[in-house]
């Protein structure tokens, strides 16, 4: 009978502030969305790391015609430079942390441009001999790049040792910079659906003073009388998170995993299974918020 009388005030207290209480959900599924989504972006960061930093290379490129670094004063590398350098990757004291490696030819690295940047008006104001010769390093392990930049920096015939890591790094700092931007917003969306829940519940206290004389009156206990008004704030704090689940659900089903994965093959995008952990993280917090701020609300503005 206690449940069913708690029920019934829940379901009282909903349709008394309908208005109120969709604003509640609309509020709360939006900063939680948000909140997902950096998360969601979080892990996409973690998921290219683990992924790229395995295939970054580190190059060693070669003095050529245009080549203005002072190893390069010499004139573009000669075969006997070149040759020295690939007897040095070929030893035990370099060979230890790379895997293998590759020489690209002037003509090899033209190539790769010209099919890089195939729709870029650029590629014809580049010729063959602007282009360096180069050593491309795959790493055992991409945090000893420093060991290999030592060794062939200052090497005759080097003009640079560059780590793909470098570039990585950038694109990562601005994906981590849209993250917080995103936890930004989602924060300043969760305080206004703080605000919303705490005037929802205020309402619904107000429009059921009488009720709650009455029950003070023949004994109910704290318990009986607060809890209806909580879990009205919580019910549709909960409600929103499901929403937002959803919308994160099928953003990373239909686009990451639809749209984008066919443009860009060689990105690992993390999937929509990967999506729902995030999920029960955004429940509890949609859920805990309300009751923290439905309960703080009640002891304040609902004597009992």
């Amino acid at each position: 009978m206690r449940l069913l009388f708690i029920l019934g005030e829940i379901g009282s207290g909903l349709r008394r502030n309908l208005s109120m209480v969709i604003s509640v959900v609309l509020v709360t599924f939006v900063s939680l969305t948000f909140v997902g989504a950096a998360g969601m972006l979080q892990m996409q960061i973690n998921q290219m790391k683990g992924y790229w930093y395995d295939k970054v290379q580190v190059a060693v490129f070669l003095c050529n015609d245009g080549s203005t670094a002072v190893g390069c004063a010499s004139g573009p590398a000669t075969k006997e430079q070149q040759d020295n350098l690939q007897a040095m990757l070929e030893s035990p004291a370099v060979k230890q942390y790379i895997n293998d490696f590759q020489f690209e030819s002037q003509a090899e690295a033209y190539k790769h441009f010209k099919e890089q940047f195939s729709n870029s008006p650029i590629v014809d104001s580049v010729s063959q001999d602007q282009l360096p010769a180069s050593f491309r390093i795959n790493m055992k392990n991409p945090e000893k790049y420093q060991i290999i930049s030592e060794t062939f920096s200052s090497q005759p015939g080097v003009e640079t040792v560059s780590d793909q890591r470098q570039v990585l790094e950038r694109i990562f700092s601005w994906m981590n910079g849209a993250s917080v931007a995103a936890m930004g917003v989602a924060a300043v969306m969760i305080f206004c659906a703080v605000l919303l829940i705490t005037t929802t519940i205020r309402l619904s206290a107000f429009s059921r003073r009488r009720e709650t004389g009455i029950m003070r009156l023949v004994g109910a206990s704290k318990t009986v009388i607060q809890l209806p008004f909580i879990l009205e704030g919580v019910i549709a704090a909960v409600v929103g998170a499901l929403l937002a689940s959803v919308t994160l659900w099928l953003m990373a089903h239909f686009w990451l995993n639809g749209d984008l994965s066919r443009q860009f093959l060689n990105t690992p995008f993390i999937s929509s299974t990967q999506v729902l952990v995030i999920a029960p993280v955004l429940i509890a917090l949609g859920g805990g918020l309300a009751g923290i701020s439905s309960l703080l609300t009640l002891r304040r503005y609902l004597k009992v």
